[in-house]
Order: C-alpha cells, then sequence, then structure tokens
C-alpha cells in the first residue's frame, strides 16, 4: 500500500522522508495497531536495504501515540513558562542558565535525557525558524514557536565559542556580569565530536576535556527546573588582593588558650607510637634477608636452566 501510494503521488519509496510516511499515515486513517503495523512494516523494509528507518522519527512517534503527544505537549506548555525565567547574563547563573535552557528545549521535542546527554556539536545545527538535531539515524526539527530554540541554542554556543577561543573562566565572567554581547563568538565554536552539554562545577569551571553530562544528570536538572527546584548558584566568594612585595603588612596575633591536656595527650600519643613500632626495624631487616635468599634462590635455578 505504501508502495503503490508513494507511486501515485510521486514520492521516493527508499528511503522514504519521515514526512512523506507522515502525510501517508494522514490519507490512510486506521487504528492505531493498524497505524503502529504499518510503521514496523514500512521500517522493516528500510533496514532490511541498510537505511535509516523513518517511522522512528520523533513526529511518527507522536503521530503513533496520543498519550505520547498529550505529554509533551503539555511538556512543552511547561518549558515555554519556565525557559524566558532562566537567567542568561551574572555569574555564575548566566552560564548554567544558557546550558540548562537547551537541555529543557530538547526534552521538550521528546528527545530522551540518554539521548541528550550523548549529543555531539555536530548533531545540532540552527536553520532560519528551526533547530535541527540528529538521533541516531534521523532528525528532528525542532521550531520556534513556544521557545526560540534557535536563541537558546546560539545562547550556548556562545558560550562554547567564547571558551574555544579564550579558555578562561575569569574572562568569560566579566563578559557575563557585563552582559555583553557574546554573538561573534557563535563563528569561533568548533563543530565537532565533543560532547554539546558539560558538566559544570560550583565554580563556573567547564572539564578541559569535553566530558559529557550523564542521563542522570540531564534528567535531574530538567526535573528540578519543571518543579520550581532548580539549583542555586551562588557567587564564588572574592579573590582577596595580592600584597605586593615590599608592602607594609600588619600581623595579627591571635589569642589562642590550649586545653590543659593538650600537651599530655601528644606526649601520650607518641609515647604509644614508640612502643608499637619499635619491631617494626626488625621485621623490616627479616623481610630484606628473606627476599635475598630468594633471589638467591631464583638465580641458581636460573643458571641451571641455562647450563642444560
Amino acid at each position: 500500500m505504501f508502495t503503490d501510494w508513494c507511486e501515485a503521488c510521486e514520492h521516493r519509496v527508499l528511503p522514504a522522508h519521515p514526512s512523506v510516511l507522515a502525510e501517508f499515515l494522514a490519507d490512510h486513517p486506521a487504528a492505531d495497531g493498524t497505524q503502529r503495523r504499518r510503521v514496523t512494516a514500512i521500517n522493516a523494509v528500510h533496514v532490511g536495504a541498510g537505511l535509516p528507518a523513518p517511522g522512528r522519527a520523533e513526529t511518527i512517534r507522536q503521530l503513533l501515540s496520543t498519550a505520547r503527544a498529550d505529554r509533551l505537549s503539555r511538556l512543552g506548555e511547561r518549558v515555554a513558562q519556565v525557559v524566558p525565567r532562566i537567567p542568561v547574563t551574572g555569574w555564575p547563573v548566566g552560564l548554567f542558565g544558557r546550558r540548562d535552557a537547551l537541555i529543557l528545549t530538547l526534552a521538550a521535542a521528546g528527545l530522551s535525557f540518554e539521548q541528550i546527554a550523548r549529543l555531539r556539536r555536530t548533531d545540532v545545527t540552527a536553520e532560519d525558524d528551526a533547530l535541527v538535531v540528529r538521533v541516531g539515524e534521523a532528525w528532528l526539527r525542532i521550531p520556534t514557536e513556544d521557545v526560540n530554540s534557535v536563541d537558546v541554542h546560539s545562547n550556548w554556543i556562545e558560550v562554547l565559542g567564547f571558551l574555544d577561543r579564550y579558555p578562561s573562566t575569569r574572562l568569560l565572567a566579566a563578559r557575563l556580569d557585563a552582559n555583553a554581547d557574546l554573538t561573534a563568538f557563535a563563528d569561533h565554536a568548533r563543530y565537532d565530536d565533543r560532547s554539546l552539554l558539560i558538566p559544570i562545577d560550583r565554580w563556573g569551571h567547564t572539564p578541559f576535556a569535553a566530558t559529557p553530562l550523564t542521563g542522570q544528570s540531564v534528567a535531574a536538572l530538567v526535573r528540578a527546573h519543571l518543579t520550581g527546584q532548580a539549583p542555586v548558584h551562588r557567587r564564588p566568594p572574592a579573590r582577596r588582593p595580592a600584597v605586593r612585595a615590599g608592602a607594609a603588612q600588619t600581623v595579627h596575633i591571635a589569642d589562642i588558650e590550649l586545653d590543659q591536656d593538650y600537651y599530655d595527650r601528644g606526649i601520650a600519643a607518641r609515647r604509644n607510637a614508640h612502643t608499637h613500632l619499635a619491631d617494626v626495624t626488625d621485621i623490616l631487616d627479616g623481610i630484606e634477608d628473606d627476599a635475598d635468599k630468594l633471589l638467591a634462590d631464583l638465580l641458581v635455578v636460573l643458571d641451571n636452566l641455562d647450563v642444560e
């Protein structure tokens, strides 16, 4: 049926684009079970021919599952409320906010937590009005309807581009604190096989090696933002100014009163250590003698083997 329909509509049968399969399902309405069997058959033919299965695309999965479509719709509505409130400036909240906003956008599009964690820089590209994500052998198009997915992706790519050119957390912090324009650094981002989404420590440092987030970490971040319990990222304490050589320094002497038994406990601890470790030297000497004997016996054995 699918082959005949493609020939009548002048569509390519192998490989079939997911949009073509979606159009086919719309032109041939049936029960959910029937539609799933049709898609399974079409996928099997593609896999057998060594081609990507069009039925694995997110759009097809939503067509076949009303419950999944409803769940993603509710998730998208919630993400559309949360993402605009996530800060993209300031240190370090802006750094975390740019990354987490992209994670939420991808989750609302239907990607699993593991799929989000495995994304590489080359897997996500921006077009005019949509974000295109490669998931396995399929491509997912994320439009800019509820959330401007292109801007969300660009905000994070700007950070990666800045760090690719200037791997300095202090410089990035100054830019985010000043709400400086980072759009020019998006062109400096290197699109390669490095992980797109990486962990960030509490000081705002990213790993030198592009270590990916785990699926568990992605799930925890999504759940925290959607439940209103997003992590609080406080500003690191300011560094103390360095004292110049030759500058006058004020020495503060603290008046500390030690416990009366402080020295007695120290002396007792040293006495116990001296008692328990008194035989250590003899034990080590014995071990060394045994090792010498074993070595001598081994040399004798080796000499005999050489003679034979």
